[in-house]
């Protein structure tokens, strides 16, 4: 019984695309593609200086440097991968990675070297090698998809914070979940605190507590730019592929679309498992981030998600080579990484520029926050709003016509008590009259030949007038 349910779970799993599995079956290809290519390019360089083309031999010695460049990459992005499924060969990846970088690319044969880049190619693993455990692991991963941050370490966060004493900040979550995590970081300041977030129900529960909450995707939302003073991000990371077979990803995009939302000098706080701290997404923080810092998650809760927090002040983008180069190495190490706790308290100061954030929409419809958005526009307000002549009594600027009279009259304006220097109650009405005209069509001796007969219907006014002297009755 227990091996069937292993074998429906594991056909359960083939059955979905899952992003780390399909990348890691491209890298494969990848490197055996390569490997055998570096091996051809070697021999076209021997044979270009037997002829004595150095020149030739230079620029195919130039390729293949870039080639071996290609290849360490992709195997440090399959070290992440296998990170991420706690698969043995990641330590191998390093070492590969390494000892590729220091390989002698005028040496005599590269035959042990493609062979050792074949078989690690091959036993990278795809979905037919991978464990049961590990596809149901990633399985829950996605129905899951919700990790909230652990609020110890949002104090120590928030304690390396120096809110602003006399300007009231904007902080920001563009995946919020219920709010606890902003709302830790915000205790005790002077600030506002804005969430996004997918899931219907969360969003309801961080609407309690929250300045304000967009319901539905972060990327489909609508917030003023330039608007916040910290954005807090620990974004979901992407484990199935989409319907369209997308594998962008979703902790680079939630920074990138971030970053426009600071004001110059805000403060980023960036959550991620460290081995999703890619050589690209190290390069996006460094360039647009000043004063990084890197600290991971004290030992139980990085032992069970690999969290590391890196935070950096917004400032001009900027190349930084060096600094990109300092922040990847130090996320492949997470063991010599400080903790947390040992952030210095108050090392990050907010800016004090008060901002307004003119605009925060949610991707979804929801009527709260119409409410909010109604209740600030002045076109109602233009709308319904009284003017002086509104408020006091109406006069005709000229005398009324019979014709005028007759029509107040009739529609019941003029009903009820007049008060005036002669007061008295009036009642109009409408009389509906029929009159009857016959017409007789005679011959010239008298006959009668037809008879026509007419009617007509008209409306008469009656007027009446109850005043201190009597009744009157006018028409």
């Amino acid at each position: 019984m227990d091996l069937l349910g292993e074998e429906q779970e594991k056909s359960q799993g083939a059955s979905q695309r899952f992003y780390i599995l399909e990348q890691l079956g491209d890298i494969s290809y990848t490197i055996q593609f390569t490997a055998e290519a570096l091996q051809a390019y070697r021999t076209q360089i021997a044979e270009q200086l037997s002829e004595g083309k150095k020149a030739q031999a230079f620029e195919i010695y130039r390729l293949v440097e870039r080639q071996r460049d290609y290849l360490v990459d992709q195997i440090r992005a399959a070290r992440s991968f296998l990170l991420e499924l706690e698969n043995p060969l990641a330590a191998s990846a390093q070492k590969l990675a390494e000892q590729l970088s220091a390989f002698p690319l005028m040496a005599a044969g590269y035959t042990k070297l493609t062979d050792v880049l074949s078989r690690f190619a091959t036993a990278l693993p795809n979905y037919q090698t991978t464990d049961a455990s590990v596809i149901g692991r990633l399985m829950n991963n996605v129905r899951l998809g919700h990790y909230p941050t652990d609020l110890t370490h949002v104090g120590y966060i928030a304690r390396s914070i120096a809110f602003p004493a006399n300007t009231t900040v904007n902080l920001l979550d563009p995946c919020c979940g219920t709010g606890d995590a902003l709302l830790r970081l915000a205790l005790g300041s002077d600030s506002r605190c804005y969430g996004i977030e997918l899931d219907d129900r969360r969003a309801e529960q961080a609407q309690q507590q929250l300045y304000r909450v967009g319901f539905g995707s972060f990327f489909g939302s609508n917030i003023s730019p330039g608007a916040f003073h910290a954005v807090f991000l620990n974004p979901p990371y992407l484990s199935v592929l989409s319907e369209n077979g997308s594998r962008s990803r979703d902790e680079k995009r939630f920074l990138i679309e971030s970053i426009p939302l600071l004001i110059f000098g805000g403060l980023m706080v960036y959550i991620v498992p460290y081995y999703r701290l890619t050589e690209d997404l190290c390069r996006i923080i460094c360039d647009n981030f000043e004063q990084v810092r890197i600290h991971r998650f004290l030992d139980a809760e990085f032992k069970q998600f690999k969290q590391v927090a890196v935070m950096g002040i917004r400032r001009r983008r900027t190349d930084s080579e060096e600094e990109t180069a300092a922040l990847y190495a130090a996320a492949e190490h997470p063991e010599t990484l400080p903790t947390a706790d040992q952030l210095p308290p108050s090392c990050y100061e907010l800016p004090t520029a008060s901002k307004k954030v003119e605009t925060f929409r949610g991707a979804v419809f929801n009527e709260e926050e119409l409410a909010r958005q109604l209740a600030k526009s002045i076109g109602f307000d233009r709308l319904f709003a009284k003017s002086r002549l509104d408020s006091e009594p109406k006069r005709p600027p000229l005398p009324l016509s019979i014709g005028q009279v007759g029509l107040i009259g009739g529609s019941g304006l003029m009903n009820g008590l007049m008060e005036c220097e002669y007061p008295h109650i009036i009642k109009g009405r409408i009389v509906k009259e029929k009159h009857t005209v016959t017409d007789e069509n005679r011959g010239p001796s008298g006959r009668l030949l037809s008879t026509e007969i007419r009617e007509t219907i008209s409306n008469r006014m009656i007027f009446n007038i109850l005043t201190p002297s009597g009744f009157r009755s006018l028409t």
